[in-house]
């Protein structure tokens, strides 16, 4: 076999998603990972198993970079074993867990190790870290960053944990003072404060008072004074959920000046509206909220231009009692891991996309983000082998009852989505198949040096 070894496995479609385009294909796998990409009608070689496809989509396994698993501390919102169950049923391979709603959060090293404690056994994907910039750990960076983890969070407004407080501008500007003197990356949650501060509170059942409590102005301020420094400070920065239209320009102009700034949106922003919300359906509540149906096709069209650059679920899930009541007390998070893809799919295609730019937004360019490329996000030669196989014509509506996260709580609930997840593999071993599970396999991902 060329580049790489003999061939154990062969994946072979009609549809094989790789870099250079959708084609035919045999993809060879050896000791976990893609050895070449053949064409279709290759031979297999002698010991080597079979697995063909027929006309189902083999696409690179997802790389979500924000998911908020929760465990130790707040287990009963979500844990590692189910969180990672939901991942693999949405053809998700790798996942990289926030560093707040956990208890302890990961501030520090000691706090990385008691995370990557929780998730070594139970892990049905390879999971990666982030760790949390907060006020007066700005020491403990330089120690996270050398640990492995693949960057950090920060919040610019309150977190709704107490014991993950926001940074306000000059603690925001000593990291990532630090984060820039060792390459790191700081990803942003964008909403200022004192904007926050001067609308009313969202209160009651009416989703059009929470979504004034969260006006974009709010955003764009945030995302523009984050822009500048990290100009200023050469920093890199990738905003989180952006969801605003209004802040894209902003984005858009600074990386045109020179500022290393990336950009990602959520499903959920690009799939729901504000109008469509029911009154006292708190299951679509998050922060930034899901806004209006014309600021969607802005988000569409930036994706399309490039200035947003990825897709990722921010999964955030909380125990079924914190749902409950009214938008503003209920807690805050779309629980949309499983659906991620199926869900940007049926939108995507909708508006003229391909698979090809959904894997570009979902795998690749999320992959890139992390610093995995060089293993995961592409069905190419050297990469890990780690693979959805997807119908995509197929359709399947949401039941929540079938979703594997811990509290079966969904904004998708009883949507009609295309896109029907047959098998999920990880290094070459099938994790998902016909919804049920092989034992957890999954691996602790650490940044490279």
């Amino acid at each position: 076999m060329p580049d790489g070894g003999p061939a154990e496995l062969v994946l072979r479609s009609t549809r094989v998603i790789t870099p250079a385009g959708t084609r035919a294909a045999s993809v060879a796998v050896g000791a976990g990972r893609i050895t070449a990409v053949l064409p279709h009608d290759a031979g297999v070689p002698p010991g080597a198993r079979l697995e063909d496809f027929g006309d189902d989509v083999l696409l690179p396994g997802l790389v979500d970079t924000h998911v908020h698993v929760n465990e130790p501390g707040r287990t009963e919102w979500e844990g590692f074993r189910t969180a990672t169950r939901a991942a693999a049923a949405g053809g998700v391979t790798t996942l990289v867990d926030m560093p707040l709603n956990s208890l302890p959060p990961t501030t520090t090293v000691a706090h990385l190790r008691a995370k990557q404690d929780a998730a070594r056994a139970g892990a049905h994907v390879d999971v990666g870290f982030w760790g949390g910039a907060v006020p007066g750990n700005v020491e403990d960076l330089g120690p996270l960053h050398d640990a492995g983890v693949l960057g950090f969070k920060a919040f610019l407004s309150p977190s709704g944990v107490d014991e993950f407080p926001e940074l306000d501008q000059e603690q925001l500007a000593r990291a990532l003072a630090r984060t820039a003197e060792f390459g790191g990356l700081l990803a942003v949650h964008a909403e200022d404060p004192h904007h926050l501060a001067e609308v009313p509170p969202g209160s009651g059942r009416k989703y059009a008072g929470f979504l004034a409590s969260r006006p974009r102005e709010a955003e764009n301020a945030a995302v523009a004074n984050l822009l500048a420094q990290a100009a200023r400070l050469d920093a890199r920065v990738h905003v989180l959920h952006l969801s605003s239209g209004g802040a894209l320009p902003l984005v858009a102009a600074a990386r045109r000046e020179g500022v290393r700034v990336t950009a990602e949106t959520c499903p959920h922003y690009l799939t729901l509206t504000a109008e469509e919300v029911p009154d006292g359906a708190t299951e679509f509540k998050c922060c930034p909220p899901i806004r209006e149906a014309a600021n969607r096709d802005l988000l569409w069209q930036a994706l399309a231009d490039g200035t947003i650059d990825c897709v990722v679920t921010d999964h955030s899930p909380s125990a079924a009692d914190l749902k409950t009541g009214d938008f503003a007390t209920a807690w805050g998070g779309i629980s949309g891991l499983q659906l991620g893809l199926p869900a940007v799919w049926t939108e995507a295609r909708g508006r003229g996309h391909t698979l090809e730019d959904v894997v570009r937004w979902m795998s690749a360019r999320t992959a890139r983000l992390a610093g995995l490329d060089d293993r995961k996000g592409a069905i190419e030669a050297g990469r890990d082998a780690d693979f959805a196989v997807l119908a995509p014509d197929e359709t399947f509506t949401v039941d929540p009852a079938a979703l594997q996260h811990r509290n079966p709580i969904t904004a998708y609930a009883g949507r009609t989505l295309y896109g029907v997840v047959r098998s999920t593999w990880l290094r070459g071993e099938r994790v998902l198949s016909g919804g049920g599970f092989a034992k957890p396999r999954g691996r602790l991902l650490s940044r490279r040096p």
